[in-house]
């Protein structure tokens, strides 16, 4: 299963929907991978790189939410970890078993679906919180 950026998850920051058209792309190379059998080697390389622009993208993210003081900060922040302990989790998972069909449902479901949820909600309320403040 492909994900695919459509307007509805635009969150009308330009920084956040470019970074998280990169995490889409990021999500479904990794899918590609698991689909395509490729060894540990070329899942992990695609796991590294997820996880590293996770990182980045909520540091990007979260530096917003501390600049303009978004209120839900805290709360939003509290997501963020959750989600680089999965995909930790999974780096983890891929080292011990190798690449099940476990492996490939926990990444559709705790990271592509996750991540299309947490845009919807979350990042679209904090969005436009920044755009509100950058606007003043």
């Amino acid at each position: 299963m492909k994900y695919v950026w459509d307007g509805s998850l635009a969150t009308g920051h330009a920084m956040i929907d470019e970074q998280h058209q990169q995490l889409f792309a990021a999500i479904n190379g990794l899918l590609t991978t698991c689909e395509e059998g490729k060894g540990k080697e070329e899942l992990k390389k695609s796991l590294d790189f997820l996880n590293s622009y996770t990182i980045k993208h909520f540091f990007e993210e979260e530096t917003l939410q501390k600049k303009y003081k978004y209120p839900d900060y805290p709360n939003h922040q509290k997501y963020h970890e959750g989600f680089k302990e999965t995909v930790r989790n999974l780096s983890h998972q891929l080292i011990l078993s190798g690449v099940t069909e476990a492996l490939v449902r926990e990444v559709q479901l705790h990271v592509g679906d996750w991540l299309v949820t947490h845009i919807q909600v979350q990042d679209k309320k904090m969005a436009a919180y920044v755009k509100e403040q950058e606007a003043k």
